[in-house]
């Protein structure tokens, strides 16, 4: 893994210097107790907050779904670790996503890409394409197949990058050039990467999304999404009213556990990805795997451009394995260790036939699977992986 040297503003004296993203990880959104001294952060289940007499709310909060302490922190980190202005924090990593595509108009038209996390598509398709918005699924790894995907009326480009399931690498700095010489901006789903090993806005993104639910919460026991704006627009203003209006938002304690888990965010990151490129390169020796996709790898396509943009390549990975479709289950049956289960980010390791979860219409092969790798020994996965293949 290459130095850490990005450093992002954070919650500290205007005069102190920028801090490292491990420092921001611990300490943004987070003070003292004032009523206790306590160091760690009060949970705050109110639903609701008293008024004085002449109508006002002298501590800033009227009501949960509209505001509450726990939400307002995790929003303040989560700012800080993207070096963005603002966020704003929903339940689920779904309605994160929802709310970026409601804030545009009947008639504008998105760019998304072809390899993504399935829920992306199923939203637009599903949702906004009968509401009125207009989409094309590219390749978004080609940018002069993005380039004259463009329309006058293009508002928004959707990047995700590492992409799901097969790890394709977006030039994200080309991507927001087309997008900003459109009139429009570029929208970038960090969650496989998370702000540790790549900073979108730092390559141009104007808003970053995150399925919080998977390496920000960490634990596999928390589900949330979050938007964060690069600097103050009306779109994100029109974000911010729908995350308030409609409701969408998590629960005091689902902020609070995020929250807590950011905290070791930067020290599991780089487990995972130092544990996920020993276990890539071993796979990619081994006979009954027809394919590895992780971009660490040499022979990437991607791995030029997710070595400039990344500061590591992430614990995600696919394989293709000899056999088709029987075969890729017949390898999933047999684990011990990975455990059968879709989501991502947590501590221990997952392992997924990805096209039966994304189910009929999916482009993703048959023989594929897609592995989470989680805080374990390197010697343990192989060793788990060596007797399922050999079963």
């Amino acid at each position: 893994m290459k130095p850490n040297s990005a450093t992002q503003p954070a919650t500290n004296p205007s005069n102190a210097p920028p801090m490292n993203l491990e420092t921001i990880a611990v300490h943004a959104g987070r003070s003292i107790d004032p009523a206790t001294g306590a160091i760690a952060q009060p949970l705050y289940l109110s639903t609701t907050f008293e008024r004085e007499p002449d109508g006002s709310y002298p501590h800033g909060y009227l009501y949960t779904r509209i505001e509450n302490p726990n939400r307002a922190r995790l929003e303040e980190c989560l700012a800080a670790l993207e070096g963005g202005v603002e966020a704003a924090a929903f339940a689920s990593g779904s309605a994160a996503t929802l709310s970026v595509f409601q804030a545009l108009a009947p008639g504008d038209h998105v760019i998304a890409p072809l390899d993504v996390y399935t829920g992306t598509p199923a939203i637009l398709r599903t949702i906004l394409e009968p509401w009125g918005l207009e989409v094309t699924f590219v390749d978004m790894t080609d940018v002069e197949a993005v380039a004259r995907s463009l329309r006058p009326n293009t508002r928004l480009i959707w990047i995700e990058t590492p992409s799901n399931p097969r790890l394709e690498i977006t030039d994200i700095a080309k991507i927001s050039a087309l997008a900003h010489r459109n009139g429009g901006i570029c929208v970038c789903d960090n969650t496989w990467a998370t702000p540790i090993l790549q900073q979108p806005f730092r390559h141009g993104a104007d808003l970053v999304v995150h399925s919080t639910t998977k390496y920000l919460g960490g634990h596999s026991d928390v589900l949330g999404g979050a938007v964060i704006a690069h600097k103050p627009s009306n779109l994100f203003q029109k974000i911010r009213a729908i995350q308030k209006i409609g409701g969408g938002v998590p629960s005091p304690f689902d902020c609070w556990l995020i929250h807590r888990g950011i905290q070791t965010l930067p020290c599991r990151m780089r487990v995972h990805s130092d544990t996920a490129l020993q276990l890539a390169q071993w796979l990619s020796q081994q006979p009954q795997v027809e394919a590895v996709y992780y971009p660490g790898l040499p022979g990437h396509p991607g791995g030029a451009i997710a070595t400039h943009q990344m500061q590591s390549f992430g614990g995600m990975l696919s394989i293709q394995i000899h056999g088709g479709r029987d075969a890729a289950f017949a390898v999933a049956a047999h684990v011990n260790l990975f455990k059968r289960a879709t989501s991502l980010g947590g501590v221990e390791s997952l392992i997924e036939h990805r096209a039966s979860i994304e189910g009929p219409t999916s482009g993703t092969p048959e023989n594929l699977l897609r592995l989470s790798i989680g805080l374990e020994h390197i010697a343990d996965l192989t060793a788990d992986l060596d007797q399922a293949f050999s079963a």
